[in-house]
């Protein structure tokens, strides 16, 4: 019909010249770490790019990374990574996939210690802690509570994204992209200033937003706003973790890639050149690793870093870029866990009667004296804990402190115990606000899945840094510019329903 369509020697042109075929997935791709980024992250390249593609991780000891359990009195206790919150939605979906079972958070009576007393102990009964938290406190707790619930909602953007496989660049635009300045702000201020700023006293703040920094980070209210944040929604209820030790989400996610995992170092990572099949050349990265038995390596057209970077943790030699790949400086906090099976020394906490100490979980506020973050009665990650038939106080004790417990300080801490067990991590990045995230993209197909670990450490965390990065490098592999760092996201999706 005339006025419609293309003239005709466009029709004729285009005929002439067909389409150039879509860029091919790649032929092979390494991911270097197996700890739940590790493995969520190879977990989600097999679903985009299908199951050609030649998978392999590599990944020094077993997988979990810091998902680990520890063997004590016969049974097994996390020791790494422990509860999982319930709008953890990766995580669930992880757990539902793979056909695993889900253990709720043991409930335990809960006494903040600042050195000397109680400031605040738990009832069983409800209204009484409504009542005393009202007391102590004004309105800070239900401030406390719709302030964090502000910004999970905010946060909960990024599932909408990522099931419409956007992808951001760099971690600061995705936080954007979820709760814009508020969000990055937030990472250049600590919880204190940013709670400060809120309304919230400093009585609250010293008292319970403090002791939750303690126990979940290992570090005070200097640490950033949104790591805080996470840090607080963690004591909500609903707290969950997977029936036989949460490191089975990693060996499953592993299982579920079909990833072929190879048990070594790596040592180096460098830029290749390679004729391919039609004799034009092709850029490959080549993988050196140690096994333990030699030195080897192989060839990848993608790389994914899923093992924070820095000379104590993943020392990667980036050789002959062009800019060179500098050395990420990447602190990490001390935290040891001490599992014990024993008594507790009540009268250490002021109770001289055992029988009469109600607390399950103690957290500690800020103070030079105290030689530990928290303690608090576990059960086993397996079946239902057999200590509950044992006497009172008789149990497996977890013990969060910045050093390793001296023979004196176990004494002091318990009355009697017969084994224990030692755990030293390097846990989580050393908070110090501002904060800068290290960039997701090292070079054209080398992405860096733990930046994400500065702006918050968490199994969730690490999950959604590893979706990003997978649909990163998919869409930046086959030019689908059109998925990357899009403004205005929430908006967009909401006006496409």
């Amino acid at each position: 019909m005339p006025g419609r369509g293309l003239p005709l020697p466009l029709l004729l042109l285009a005929a002439l010249c067909p389409p150039a075929p879509a860029r091919q997935n790649p032929a092979s791709i390494a991911v270097v770490g197996g700890g739940i980024g590790g493995a969520a992250t190879a977990y989600f390249l097999r679903r985009r790019f299908g199951p050609a593609v030649r998978l392999q991780l590599m990944e020094k000891a077993a997988p979990g990374g810091r998902l680990a359990t520890e063997q004590l009195h016969g049974q097994a206790y996390e020791a790494g990574g422990s509860v999982i919150h319930p709008l953890n939605l990766h995580m669930k979906h992880f757990v539902q996939q793979l056909g695993l079972s889900v253990a709720p958070a043991q409930g335990s009576l809960l006494g903040i210690y600042n050195g000397e007393d109680f400031v605040f102990e738990e009832s069983s009964w409800y209204l009484i802690n409504l009542l005393k938290l009202l007391w102590h406190y004004g309105l800070n707790p239900l401030r406390m509570y719709m302030w964090v619930e502000d910004i999970l909602d905010k946060f909960m953007r990024i599932y909408r994204y990522q099931t419409h496989d956007y992808a951001f660049s760099s971690n600061e635009r995705l936080l954007h992209a979820l709760g814009g300045d508020s969000f990055t702000l937030l990472l250049n201020q600590s919880i204190d200033e940013a709670m400060q700023r809120a309304g919230f006293s400093h009585k609250f703040i010293n008292e319970v937003v403090c002791p939750a920094m303690r126990v979940n980070y290992g570090q005070g209210v200097n640490i950033n706003g949104f790591v805080g944040a996470v840090s607080l929604a963690g004591v909500d209820s609903g707290l969950w973790s997977v029936k036989g030790g949460n490191k089975l989400v990693c060996s499953g996610l592993l299982s579920a890639s079909k990833a072929e995992v190879i048990h070594g170092t790596v040592l180096s990572i460098e830029p290749k050149v390679r004729p391919g099949p039609t004799g034009d050349p092709v850029k490959l990265y080549q993988v050196t690793y140690n096994t333990g038995s030699e030195v080897t390596g192989d060839t990848y057209d993608m790389v994914f870093i899923a093992a924070p970077l820095g000379p104590d943790l993943a020392n990667i030699s980036f050789k002959n870029f062009e800019p060179p790949i500098r050395q990420l400086p990447n602190l990490y906090h001390q935290t040891i866990t001490t599992l014990v099976h024993g008594r507790l020394n009540t009268s250490f906490f002021g109770y001289p009667e055992p029988a009469t100490f109600p607390f399950g979980v103690i957290l500690t506020m800020d103070n030079p004296n105290l030689f530990f973050n928290s303690v608090g009665k576990v059960s086993p990650v397996g079946a239902a804990s057999r200590e509950a038939e044992l006497p009172s106080q008789l149990a497996v004790w977890k013990v969060f402190s910045k050093e390793v417990l001296t023979k004196e300080q176990l004494n002091l801490l318990f009355s009697s115990y017969d084994s224990l067990k030692v755990k030293q991590w390097l846990a989580y990045p050393e908070y110090r606000p501002p904060e800068k995230c290290p960039p997701i993209l090292l070079h054209d197909h080398i992405y860096y899945v733990s930046g994400i670990e500065r702006a918050a450490s968490a199994m969730e965390m690490s999950s959604i840094a590893a979706k990003n990065a997978a649909l990163l490098g998919y869409h930046r592999w086959h030019g689908n510019g059109h998925r990357i760092d899009q403004e205005g996201l929430h908006e967009k999706l909401k006006t496409e329903l």
